[in-house]
């Protein structure tokens, strides 16, 4: 396991307390009824997301590095495991919801629990491995963070109520840049030939799917100034976009007639007008016409680009361009929890990182020289390398320390849950 820690165990220690704070915050709008919500098959209800993200660190650090550990409970090695069948079984993934008990306080007490054994470990003669681990973990938390507020987004949605996670300050900047004026799309044409892309194991952090860095040949393309609008897509709607079995894959003209797509997912139309839902609340689709639309599939991305006579990037296009800017944008620390109107172009392509992942044409395969590492831990990322495709980018809700230009998250092409969104290349 390469994925080394730089910080010594102050740092850690710090960046420990900051990573698990911040879960407990991002369920503070939540009552204890909210996180037993589990809305969809993906989704998970945010009472097991807290316990989950503990039970890693207990399974995967304190177990094996922390002499005497006593664990919380016995029976959470099991209630708890998402989908390391070689660690322990697990229950089905939709009867989350039923899990009653533990009651929220209960595994509140666990994080502490946890939380005081890791400080101990920490202050410790810890092994690297056991830093690494660590770091590890963190990360995977982060991750979760981000599906957290993605499951509780649907949970609420699904509501007939429809309440807002949190409430929308009037005049927050992101409000005013819904309906704020747009460049036109434009398109930045970039070099083909040999590029490296992957992150080398000596930059920091990186999950083991990140590596190894190698090279790429490339083609010459061209690859659009922001993300595609709200407004741009419904032109592809009122087109007759969902009609069109022409502009969709096979599969994906599947699904839009297994699910009767005719919209992105939280697009509901009122007595003849589109309204749009996120985390606060409601909105018309007008007031967000020019904010990125979000919340399609890979399936609709691809049509969309069909029909608009491009294409989606492959992620080593995208990762070539992204690598030239830094990692930053409307990311989870930015508080705004939705998409926001792109900044006016210059001379570079925006929106790179953060507002929504991008989707790309790229499946999700391990890179020339992939080795996923040993152990349980091996079944983190290797063991979904078929039928998914990679996203890049980040999103409002991906935390900004747990993004870079090598980032890859990967989804089935019919994921609509997440913040997903499109950017269109052209060769």
């Amino acid at each position: 396991m390469d994925c080394l820690v730089n910080a010594d165990t102050t740092g850690i220690r710090e960046r420990y307390r900051l990573v698990r704070r911040r879960s407990l915050e991002l369920c503070e709008p939540l009552t204890p009824e909210d996180m037993m919500v589990q809305s969809c098959p993906e989704a998970s209800p945010a009472k097991w997301h807290l316990a989950h993200t503990a039970w890693f660190f207990e399974s995967f650090v304190l177990r094996e590095f922390l002499e005497g550990y006593q664990e919380f409970d016995a029976k959470f090695a099991w209630l708890f495991n998402s989908y390391y069948q070689s660690f322990a079984e697990f229950p089905d993934k939709r009867l989350r919801a039923s899990f009653s008990r533990p009651s929220v306080g209960e595994i509140l007490r666990y994080r502490m629990h946890v939380d005081a054994a890791i400080d101990q470990l920490a202050k410790s003669d810890a092994p690297p491995e056991a830093l690494r681990r660590i770091e590890l973990g963190l990360n995977h938390e982060e991750q979760h963070q981000e599906l957290l507020l993605t499951d509780i987004k649907h949970a609420l949605y699904t509501n007939p109520l429809q309440p807002a996670y949190r409430a929308r300050e009037t005049q927050a900047s992101g409000d005013l840049l819904h309906g704020a004026e747009i460049e036109p799309l434009r398109f930045f044409e970039f070099q083909g030939g040999l590029h490296e892309i992957g992150r080398d194991a000596e930059a920091g952090f990186s999950f083991d799917n990140e590596r190894p860095r190698h090279r790429v040949w490339l083609e010459p393309f061209k690859l659009a100034s922001r993300l595609i609008t709200c407004l741009e897509y419904a032109e592809f709607m009122e087109d007759g976009g969902y009609a069109q079995p022409e502009h969709w894959l096979s599969a994906g003209w599947d699904a839009v007639q297994a699910n009767a797509w005719e919209a992105p997912l939280y697009w509901r139309k009122v007595d003849g007008e589109w309204w749009v839902g996120s985390l606060r609340g409601r909105r018309r689709l007008s007031e967000v016409a020019n904010s990125p639309v979000t919340h399609v599939s890979l399936f609709e991305a691809d049509a969309y680009a069909r029909w608009a006579g491009k294409r989606l990037p492959t992620e080593a296009e995208w990762e070539t361009v992204a690598a030239a800017v830094p990692a930053a944008g409307n990311l989870l620390d930015s508080g705004l929890l939705e998409p926001e109107t792109a900044d006016p172009v210059q001379d570079f392509p925006a929106q790179l990182f953060g507002d929504c992942w991008e989707w790309t044409a790229s499946a999700y395969l391990g890179y020339p020289g992939f080795a996923p590492l040993t152990g349980a831990l091996g079944e983190y990322n290797g063991k979904f390398m078929s039928g998914q495709m990679v996203l890049r980018g980040g999103s409002c809700a991906t935390p900004a320390a747990h993004i870079r230009a090598s980032y890859r998250n990967f989804f089935p092409p019919d994921t609509r849950w997440q913040f997903s969104g499109i950017r269109l290349a052209a060769s």
